[in-house]
């Protein structure tokens, strides 16, 4: 849906417990992009995997438009679309008749998942598996970690220096799917394409696409790795042919 918020979400701890930080990465139907990250000096990374969707909920509770989220935590997937509801049903006891870790994060999450009900949808993606924007999140959790403060980017996404197209099924986890005996590599390289003025266009580096479409209005642009990639955002652009 071409009015969905995507939103991306990560965590990293270094100990476990230890160190942490949590980022966020949430791009608007309208172009917009902000990056959200943040840290605590003791916790987990369950803890900070939670606390970046947390975040970023909080974030669009102003906004009618559906979201989309993408987190590599099977903990938190499973958590907030299964688990959860048994674990009310029980006083926020598990199976085995103990306490619910992290019940404070998790209660706050499923406020924030209540309120959007019907307008949200969960995805989980595969860790490192080569999608940008997921492994922009991890940068940015990682940096909080060591207690680093990176730049984060807030405004139109171009300039962003990520690709943002969503992930494909080489990045996500599919219910049912076989698995691989090989393990996917993460795409390098790829070329940088836009669609502006009614033109298409193909540049291999991100200065010469962000002269094209920096300013125009209703720019599209995106990096891409394989034709596959190029196909569907001409498609989704309207600029297929």
């Amino acid at each position: 849906m071409e009015n969905t918020i995507h939103i991306y979400t990560d965590g990293a701890c270094s100990g476990n417990p230890g160190p942490g930080g949590w980022a966020a990465v949430l791009i608007f139907p309208d172009g917009r992009l902000l990056e959200l990250g943040g840290g605590e000096r003791a916790t987990t990374n369950n803890r900070m995997e939670m606390a970046a969707a947390i975040a970023a909920l909080a974030a669009v509770q102003e906004h009618a438009e559906p979201v989309k989220l993408y987190t590599d935590s099977g903990l938190l997937v499973n958590g907030i679309k299964a688990w959860i509801h048994a674990w009310k049903k029980k006083d926020w006891l598990t199976a085995g008749g103990k306490p619910v870790v992290n019940r404070d994060l998790w209660e706050r999450l499923d406020a924030l998942t209540s309120a959007r009900r019907g307008r949200l949808t969960w995805a989980h993606v595969k860790g490192h598996a080569g999608h940008e924007a997921n492994e922009r999140c991890d940068v940015i959790a990682v940096a909080f970690s060591k207690g680093q403060r990176p730049k984060l980017h807030e405004g139109p996404a171009v300039g962003c220096g990520y690709s943002l197209l969503p992930p494909g099924d080489e990045h996500l986890h599919v219910p049912g799917a076989a698995k691989s005996s090989k393990r996917s590599k993460p795409k390098k390289g790829g070329y940088y394409l836009s669609f502006a003025r009614g033109e298409v266009h193909r540049d291999a580096n991100w200065e010469t696409c962000r002269s094209r479409v920096h300013g125009v209005p209703n720019a599209k642009f995106k990096k891409v790795s394989s034709p596959d990639e190029e196909r569907a955002a001409l498609e989704l652009w309207g600029a297929a042919r």
